[in-house]
């Protein structure tokens, strides 16, 4: 379905949403594929845009640790739109559905009436990485370890002086604040993940509706609307709560009407490549909405209708297995999550358990489960005699050993620099001892057995192996 310019004030944004996410795989951008991306991968693609003649590119301002921070502009319409993206280094989807609607915008196909209305209607102001130096290390905070969400008072980095500056001087009639959440956060009491939530931040603590705010929300029922068709019963509404620091906040005092954006977790999708083309589409369908005032139709008590964000979720939940301990046998549910810590691999990050609840979890879900009905967990054991090197650690090895009840080997060589997503268990110096027995905060290594004592399943560094299955294709050991 084409949108000739036409008919696109009669479109709902459910079929821009539709076409765009049905589109996005012709307009992504191949460069980005993975989230940890930098600076230095972004600059080449914005310097390739400045040599487009409906765009302008230029450097807006310099990050603490001067790197260039760049304003795109383009479109001739009276309604100016100012979207920025990473202000927090590590929450990176947005930056690439950005650079997705960039290339659309260059040549947008199917979507050229949608595209060539928006442009005659909108002025479109993006900063499509606002912390290039938390990017630089991806994490949360800029180089002076300040978050600049909280910055918006003080305004001590040049990075929120800037957003600041520029909101004050082109006075945007909208803002797109895109952002990224825990994957941790379910819609409402649901075990599905918030893969999106929306925001229209209040601007003080009575959360005061005013005609700014009013158009926020109803522009966010109208984005809803659209993405329930993709991915119906994943959107949730994050917290309205105030808070004073807020670039989001403040922005909507100062004027202009606010959505935050906030991309969560997705089964099967860590990465975020799903939820970067659901950003590609509810980002289109709103600028469209807001193009033609379409969002005037939408009721603002439905905004009030989403189900707010819940954290109610894990990475893993082992549901129904005994326990014993202190000679004590309970019946109980684990929770385990697998955090992500930067290191110098292919993926830039490998993966560490820790368990974050014990008891009757069944009011949370996970996006794994394992049902330990009729089994019962033991703690995982270290294998008393070291190997000589890692390459003696092969998978055939390894269901050995898991079967026998152990999740962790010694190593008389070094372990530094290798590669956790290469090791089936958990790895440790020959003169360390560990002690994997379950404990809140503590990694997830156990053995789970039926009752013949034969090990079913074993959970090494919170990841599961079923026995007897073929080899998985990628492992997820840990040094310790």
């Amino acid at each position: 379905m084409t949108l000739p310019a036409a008919q696109c004030q009669t479109v709902a944004p459910a079929q821009v949403a539709k076409l765009a996410f049905d589109e996005h795989v012709n307009h992504k951008e191949p460069t980005l594929q993975h989230r940890r991306f930098k600076h230095k991968d972004v600059v080449p693609l914005l310097r390739n845009l400045a040599k487009e003649p409906r765009f302008e590119v230029k450097v807006a301002g310099k990050s603490v640790e001067n790197r260039d921070i760049y304003l795109v502009k383009i479109g001739t319409g009276q309604t100016k739109v100012l979207l920025w993206s990473q202000m927090h280094g590590d929450e990176a989807t947005a930056t690439m559905a950005l650079f997705d609607l960039f290339k659309l915008l260059q040549n947008p196909g199917k979507l050229e009436g949608t595209v060539q209305e928006i442009l005659q209607n909108l002025t479109l102001y993006f900063v499509p990485m606002l912390n290039p130096d938390g990017a630089e290390v991806f994490t949360r905070r800029n180089a002076l370890g300040l978050d600049l969400n909280r910055d918006a008072l003080r305004l001590q980095s040049p990075e929120a002086r800037l957003l600041k500056n520029l909101q004050q001087s082109l006075k945007p009639e909208f803002g797109f604040n895109l952002h990224d959440q825990s994957r941790y956060y379910t819609v409402g009491a649901t075990a599905k993940p918030a893969t999106i939530s929306f925001l229209a931040p209040a601007f003080d603590f009575a959360q005061t509706v005013n005609p700014v705010r009013d158009r926020a929300m109803r522009t966010i029922v109208g984005m809803n609307e659209g993405l329930q068709q993709l991915i119906p019963g994943h959107v949730a509404k994050y917290s309205d709560e105030h808070e004073p620091r807020a670039f989001g906040d403040n922005i909507q005092k100062w004027g202009t009407s606010v959505i935050l954006i906030e991309s969560g977790g997705y089964q099967n999708d860590p990465e975020k490549q799903v939820i970067r083309q659901l950003n590609f589409a509810t980002i289109l369908s709103a600028l469209h909405l807001i193009g033609n005032k379409g969002y005037e139709k939408y009721k603002l008590e439905d905004y009030f209708k989403i189900p707010q964000n819940e954290r109610n979720l894990f990475d893993l939940v082992i549901r129904n297995v005994r326990y014993q301990d202190k000679n004590r046998d309970t019946l109980m549910d684990i929770g385990i999550n697998r955090d992500e810590l930067s290191a110098q691999l292919p993926d830039g990050f490998y993966r560490r358990s820790s368990v974050e609840e014990i008891g009757d979890m069944r009011v949370f879900y996970g996006y794994e489960e394992l049902d330990g009905q009729g089994l019962t967990m033991h703690p995982g054991n270290v294998f008393p005699t070291p190997l000589k090197d890692v390459s003696e650690l092969t998978w055939e090895r390894a269901q050995t050993l898991l079967a026998e009840g152990y999740t962790t080997v010694k190593i008389t060589n070094r372990l530094a620099n290798l590669n956790p997503t290469l090791l089936p268990l958990n790895l440790l110096a020959a003169n360390q001892t560990a002690n994997h027995s379950l404990a809140l905060e503590k990694q997830a290594n156990f053995i789970l057995k039926d009752a013949s004592g034969a090990v079913k399943y074993a959970i090494v560094n919170g990841f599961v192996y079923k026995l007897g299955e073929p080899k998985p294709a990628v492992f997820h050991g840990a040094v310790l």
